[in-house]
């Protein structure tokens, strides 16, 4: 399973209601989009079978600090990684500010 949430960090608060897309890395092709519920938290993309190999979650943030009026140097985060076990959860934490964002793996 994959999963993700979104934190600001120069508000302290979870990015809610931010569209989130999966692809496969390689092909660049669409496997879901999500959206981010009000504690900036996509749990599950829906996905029944994965495969191992890489993937892409992208994060449209633009929208997200245009609504807080707010302007941003980074209107979308692409952050690839990749499936070694297919068994595992995959949680892609990513912390946000209008000029900087970071990410981990997270459990």
């Amino acid at each position: 399973m994959i999963s993700t949430h979104i934190l600001d960090t120069n508000l302290g608060k979870p990015a809610a209601h931010v569209e989130v897309k999966l692809f496969h890395a390689e092909t660049h092709e669409l496997i879901a989009t999500a959206t981010t519920n009000q504690d900036g938290r996509v749990s599950d993309f829906g996905i029944k079978e994965f495969k191992e190999g890489a993937y892409q979650l992208e994060f449209e943030i633009a929208p997200y600090f245009s609504s807080l009026k707010i302007k941003t140097f980074f209107p979308r985060v692409c952050i690839q990684f990749f499936i070694e076990d297919i068994n595992q959860h995959y949680h892609i934490p990513l912390l946000i500010s209008p000029f900087a964002y970071s990410t981990y793996r997270g459990s």
